[in-house]
């Protein structure tokens, strides 16, 4: 998956919105992060502790949490060789998590 895609699967959502900083993209939901550009192939999406334990079991060649995301509320997605099915999947739980009220 490129990252244009991406990124059309996370502005498909109601009220999330792309923008830049650093040359990396990131889409947020009225402020709230759903996921960022981490590098050309890779994003990091926000995911509750519990759905991203399930994200890695399900996928575990599609997600990872690398050390310094281990305390924080994301997992890295590989949109290369990622499943697309499950890395939309992950941006709705995102969406979803970001748009309950707080």
């Amino acid at each position: 998956m490129e990252i244009s895609a991406f990124g059309g699967i996370a502005t498909s959502f109601p009220g999330v919105r792309e923008s830049a900083g650093d040359g990396l993209a990131q889409w947020r939901f009225h402020g709230r992060l759903v996921a960022r550009q981490l590098e050309d192939d890779h994003v990091v999406i926000r995911a509750s502790f519990g759905r991203r334990g399930e994200l890695l079991r399900e996928f575990p060649g599609t997600f990872s949490v690398p050390r310094r995301f281990g305390k924080h509320m994301m997992v890295v997605a590989d949109l290369e060789h990622g499943d697309a099915d499950a890395i939309e999947h992950a941006v709705a739980l995102a969406w979803q998590l970001q748009s309950e009220p707080a």
